[in-house]
């Protein structure tokens, strides 16, 4: 198999607790033409020293490394100013607080060389307890999927059993549906807004069976951390306005017609979480954009009532 270049562009903001584990899985991969390009989005613990520290094991490997530092302004514009330096024929997005399996690129780089008709394609991901290393929390593997094209779009967008890092991207697939290699920059969501415009325009993602991400869970992981009501639906709302500006800067009008689908669902999730919450002013702040967005359902408006004028 030729080894075309693989470039892993990476984000990092406060990562010194973990990174010495990403750095050492990058370090140990069977593939043997791999750039890192590592962006520190303004870190202010010791993850820039760290890195300096593996330069030259970087180089023994003889894997570039590419050391870009930028002041704090969020991981989508980290990954932009990152996005720029890619030369690789392939594209991995790794987090730096996470770890892939030996074998990862070189499996990953072999399913998309035997199977052409695939612009990029994912595998298992474990989900492990940062404080129990041999505790797996949870596994994801093959995707159910139906024969439509937009299967795998529609999970993104509604967040249906979908894991978002880890996938190997053709570059040139990239350039096509990522206009100057630029996303959106919102709060979170960037892993999305890249699998967004592939799954619109190339449908579903190739499953390569033998390689694995680990994806660990600590305080600090976003997707998994203890947030109040309020936070949640902050994030909800942060979510749908990238995916919202995500489906704007695709080139086909049809992929307009998923907008209001979005609004609505994401409304929804918004009402829920603020009845969880038993605030009642956050009921009816979302109660109110329920109804302007969408009829409430009759379980929908009971709980309101129940809510607002029983308790």
């Amino acid at each position: 198999m030729k080894t075309e270049k693989v470039s892993i562009v990476t984000p990092c903001y406060n990562g010194e607790k973990y990174l010495e584990r990403f750095l050492k899985s990058i370090l140990n991969q069977s593939y043997g033409n791999i750039e890192l390009i590592f962006i520190n989005d303004g870190s202010t613990d010791q993850t820039e020293e760290i890195i300096k520290k593996y330069k030259e094991e970087f180089d023994l490997h003889n894997i570039e490394l590419t050391y870009l530092f930028q002041e704090n302004a969020g991981q989508a514009a980290a990954l932009n100013n990152g996005l720029k330096y890619v030369q690789g024929v392939y594209l991995l997005c790794i987090d730096s607080d996470d770890e892939i399996s030996y074998d990862f690129v070189e499996q990953r780089v072999r399913f998309l060389v035997d199977n052409p008709s695939y612009m990029y394609c994912y595998g298992k991901a474990e989900f492990i307890n940062e404080n129990n290393k041999n505790e797996v929390i949870q596994i994801k593997e093959k995707r159910e999927n139906s024969s439509e094209k937009s299967s795998f779009f529609e999970d993104i967008l509604f967040c249906k059993n979908i894991f978002f890092s880890g996938y190997l991207v053709r570059r040139n697939a990239l350039d096509k549906v990522i206009e100057k290699r630029e996303i959106y920059t919102g709060r979170g969501g960037q892993n999305a807004q890249i699998l967004l415009p592939l799954a619109w325009y190339y449908g579903e993602p190739g499953y390569v069976k033998e390689s694995v991400y680990k994806y660990y869970i600590h305080p600090e992981s976003h997707s998994h951390s203890q947030d109040t009501g309020e936070k949640i639906i902050e994030q909800l709302s942060d979510y749908e306005q990238i995916l919202l500006e995500t489906i704007k800067k695709i080139k086909d009008k049809r992929a307009s017609e998923y907008i209001m689908p979005v609004r609505q669902h994401y409304a929804r999730l918004r009402y829920g979480n603020a009845i969880d919450t038993q605030n009642k002013i956050l009921i009816r702040k979302y109660f109110k954009e329920l109804k302007r967005i969408k009829r409430p359902t009759l379980r929908e408006f009971g709980l309101y009532i129940k809510k607002m004028v029983f308790r």
